[in-house]
């Protein structure tokens, strides 16, 4: 039993690949975005933080 042949995905077997391997980078490139913006967002988390501990008075804050 073939994939491509009659008994398999029939005669739009190409598209079907085709878009399953577009839908594949599609969701492959947002996860790659959102792991770069988090690692932007926590980079001015973390600078956001730094400012306010320089800029608190001794005892204050959490």
């Amino acid at each position: 039993m073939s994939l491509f042949g009659p008994e398999g995905l029939g005669p739009h077997a190409g598209f079907i690949v085709a878009a399953y391997a577009i839908t594949g980078l599609v969701v492959a490139g947002l996860i790659v975005r959102l792991r770069l913006e988090r690692r932007r967002l926590l980079g001015a988390i973390a600078t956001i933080e730094a400012r306010r501990d320089r800029r608190a008075p001794p005892g204050a804050g959490r």
